[in-house]
């Protein structure tokens, strides 16, 4: 219930007002706590929790790969990664592989950072150079 619960009603209404460019960024970092989760539950030879947690990342770059807008060329070399990341997901879970995990980390993370520039960039163009509004 979010109406007892703050931290539930804060969270509901940070997705809410969300720009599309702060919903993708939200995406990465999701992306990135489950790997990170995944892998825990890999070390900690929980094979449910790692299932479970592979499964919301694969979920979350199926969405990232939804969203794109396949009339801009970049989004065409985007969704080959995006598509990648999901095979190396669905390997990593079939063989509880650490090592693939943490190479869909660095390319999320990269991914991740490369947005935040991104949305910096449209800042301080929108608002003027101190980015602020």
């Amino acid at each position: 219930m979010a109406l007892n619960n703050p931290y539930q009603a804060y969270k509901n209404n940070t997705v809410t007002t969300a720009s599309p460019g702060e919903l993708t960024l939200m995406l990465y970092n999701g992306c990135l706590k489950f790997i990170h989760q995944a892998k825990k539950a890999i070390e900690d030879h929980n094979i449910e929790s790692k299932n479970t947690n592979i499964q919301k990342a694969q979920n979350i770059v199926s969405e990232l790969m939804v969203t794109l807008n396949m009339d801009v060329e970049v989004s065409k070399n985007m969704m080959s990664l995006y598509d990648y990341m999901n095979r190396r997901l669905i390997e990593a879970n079939l063989k509880n592989d650490l090592a693939i995990l943490h190479e869909v980390e660095e390319l999320v993370i990269e991914f991740r950072d490369t947005w935040k520039q991104v949305i910096q960039l449209n800042r301080k163009q929108q608002y003027g150079q101190g980015g602020q509004i």
